[in-house]
């Protein structure tokens, strides 16, 4: 006989909740995604977004920055493989995030867009570097490729506003990224 309880929760959701913040869609031809004043009432963010762009090539990397932070302060780790290689890099001292994600361009058949999970730990915290991870990739009919990425962004600055910019052409119709609070 099943047991049956009752499960607190709040005006502020349950532990664990994913609160829709905000999501951006392109209606055409689009430059930058940006998030900002962001409320620092959550304990993590997660960012899930599709992205295709008109650059002429196949797939071409994004750049992310917060609080509009242009200096060297960002470091990553990069793992990704297409289906016959696989590569490990990392750089430091760097001005931004890069290749977090990779966008469809189009030497892409026209209905395949670059996807990714991002997790921004730890965002509002004072007293710590923000971290990220992104599980990322893209089927493009035999020019697939998959992707493992960490990023580090040397602040103790609490994370009021993201910035997601194309590295290569501008984001078409579709393109879309939709920002959660997680509550832990």
């Amino acid at each position: 006989m099943p047991i049956l309880g009752i499960i607190a929760s709040s005006k502020f959701g349950d532990v664990g909740d994913f609160e829709s913040i905000a999501t951006i869609t392109s209606s055409g031809s689009a430059g930058n995604f940006v998030f900002s004043s962001i409320p620092g009432t959550y304990d993590h963010l997660q960012i899930r977004g599709i992205l295709r762009t008109n650059d002429t090539g196949t797939w071409n990397n994004q750049v992310l920055r917060f609080n509009s932070d242009t200096g060297s302060n960002y470091a990553v780790h990069r793992l990704y493989g297409d289906g016959s290689s696989a590569t490990a890099e990392a750089s430091s001292s760097i001005t931004s995030i890069n290749d977090f994600m990779r966008a469809a361009g189009s030497g892409n058949s026209s209905n395949i867009y670059g996807v990714a999970v991002i997790d921004i730990l730890d965002y509002a915290k004072t007293s710590k570097y923000k971290t990220i991870r992104s599980l990322n990739g893209g089927d493009g009919n035999g020019n697939g490729w998959i992707g493992l990425h960490s990023g580090l962004w040397q602040s103790t600055s609490a994370i009021t506003t993201i910035t997601i910019s194309p590295s290569g052409g501008t984001a078409i119709q579709y393109s879309s990224f939709a920002l959660y609070g997680i509550r832990t």
